[in-house]
């Protein structure tokens, strides 16, 4: 009884605690915003551009904590799929498709910068424009010693056709000054997708940088995942694309409750100076697993993509639940892979959270967290967009998601707290015991490995910052008993969580130090 009570008493304080952990912000719940993009400034975390569907954009210049609403325009039109970024001189852009009153619908890649130190956007300059053919999907990337710009996107001959005459392919352009004007695009794939914007279309082109200018880039089709790389900065590229991974059901896939759902790919390079330079990460989800089992999943390559591994899965809940639209960010200060995505794990219905996870040791393991302060529900008669987005510098990281619920749809970021990204799948230490309790001098802490296990010890205080490191191995199955000094970890007179972390979940233990 007293067990249960004391648990009772720490799994309400970790309840409270979870939704205190990584503060949530509504940046807007205006016109219908959907499809959110978000882009962080590294010479300047602080300042923060967002934007989303369909002539979205927001400012902070408070690290995401307020935002400034504005919308957007351009002789070009505006028309979706928005993506932020931003280049070492500090200008932001806006890419986004077209519909001009003079043209034809989705007909060019929309390119709107804002000077640094601006607030105004330029009516932009765009790339793609050729007759009649739909230009869709892009995805971008800077190069950080040219600030060139590096566009892929998907051009259809006619969307939405079913005629075997009329197919998809991936097409590039660059552009050397701003975004002003763009190179002739040239075609990229080699085998074409149809126009259906469905599981046999070549679509999530989203390019990257190496660390010595390279131009990666992978997207998914009738030939599951395939990869393609420039080392001339986009003049020439490989003959053949190089395979990744089967995309088991497509990547066009049903989830309950959402109007339409995809698994496109994200690809992104490690420029750090940490242990995982140069390596290249694609994550996707699709649903190997089953219709009911959409998981999130990533590969990599040590050796500029002649290679990969097989798919890692990077959701740690167990087997039978949703988890879709992933979107994934390098930190590129520390190397860390970051990735945001909904998550059903906590239910048995359409009820759904957004998660995240980090991997430190490039994408060996990873640490699942939630962080959205509450569930909602979607409506799939509401159009919920088509991903989400995450930004990441020097450990200031900031997801931005779609919530839709009771029919209302709004955008919401995250002020994370990177010390604390332990799982919120609290369990209840039924084989671990800590004594004597309260102390002032000693804890012993004893627990029980029922097989090898990679074990993460920690101390956390009230607040959850960790406090210290008692362990980060693998250790073989037994029982184990830590002998932990008060004095060797400066504790003061408070309430403290040994915090047990391994393969079968976080279970946390609250000791008492008490004054001499």
């Amino acid at each position: 009884m007293r067990l249960l009570k004391t648990m009772t008493i720490l799994l309400c304080f970790i309840s409270l605690s979870i939704n205190a952990q990584h503060q949530n912000v509504v940046i807007s719940t205006s016109n219908n915003p959907n499809e959110p993009s978000i882009c962080l400034n590294p010479k300047n975390p602080n300042q923060i551009v967002a934007a989303s569907n369909i002539q979205n954009v927001y400012s902070s210049n408070d690290g995401g904590k307020t935002w400034d609403n504005s919308i957007i325009s351009s002789s070009l039109g505006v028309w979706g799929d928005p993506i932020i970024a931003v280049d070492t001189a500090e200008n932001f852009y806006f890419f986004h498709l077209s519909n001009p009153k003079n043209g034809n619908w989705i007909d060019r890649i929309v390119c709107q910068r804002r000077d640094a130190g601006s607030s105004d956007w330029n009516d932009g300059g765009f790339a793609g424009l050729n007759g009649k053919k739909n230009q869709d999907k892009h995805g971008i990337a800077i190069d950080p010693k040219t600030n060139y710009l590096h566009v892929c996107w998907t051009e259809f001959d006619s969307y939405g056709s079913n005629s075997g005459s009329d197919s998809s392919r991936i097409l590039y352009s660059y552009s050397a000054n701003n975004g002003n004007s763009w190179s002739t695009p040239i075609r990229i794939n080699k085998k074409s997708g149809d126009c259906l914007d469905s599981d046999n279309t070549v679509e999530g082109a989203v390019p990257c940088i190496g660390p010595n200018g390279e131009i990666y880039v992978a997207w998914t089709g009738p030939e599951g995942i395939v990869f393609d790389r420039s080392l001339d900065g986009g003049k020439t590229w490989l003959d053949n694309d190089i395979p990744v991974s089967n995309v088991p059901g497509g990547w066009d896939y049903e989830v309950p409750g959402i109007y339409r759902c995809n698994g496109l790919p994200a690809t992104a390079c490690d420029r750090s100076n940490g242990p995982n330079k140069g390596t290249i990460y694609i994550n996707w989800t699709d649903q190997r697993n089953g219709i009911d089992d959409t998981d999130v999943w990533l590969v990599k390559s040590i050796d500029g993509g002649n290679s990969w591994s097989s798919p890692i899965r990077v959701n740690d809940d167990t087997a039978g639940k949703q988890q879709f639209f992933s979107w994934m960010t390098i930190d590129q200060a520390t190397g860390y892979i970051w990735f945001v995505y909904y998550d059903r794990r906590n239910y048995s219905d359409t009820k759904t959270d957004v998660y995240m996870a980090v991997s430190k040791n490039g994408g060996i393991s990873f640490e699942n967290f939630k962080v959205s302060e509450s569930y909602f529900i979607p409506d799939s008669k509401v159009f919920f967009g088509d991903y989400t987005s995450v930004t990441a510098y020097n450990n200031v990281v900031r997801p931005i998601w779609t919530r839709l619920h009771l029919g209302n749809l709004s955008v919401i970021t995250a002020i994370i707290n990177t010390d604390i990204t332990h799982s919120n799948d609290i369990k209840e230490d039924n084989e671990s015991n800590i004594s004597p309790n309260p102390t002032s001098d000693e804890v012993y802490f004893s627990y029980k490995l029922r097989k090898e296990e990679k074990v993460k010890l920690l101390i956390r205080d009230m607040n959850g910052r960790v406090i210290a490191t008692l362990k980060n191995s693998t250790l073989p199955s037994g029982k184990y008993i830590e002998r932990i000094l008060t004095s060797n970890y400066d504790l003061i007179p408070g309430m403290y969580f040994i915090e047990l972390n391994t393969s079968q979940g976080l279970k946390l233990s609250k000791f008492i130090i008490q004054a001499k």
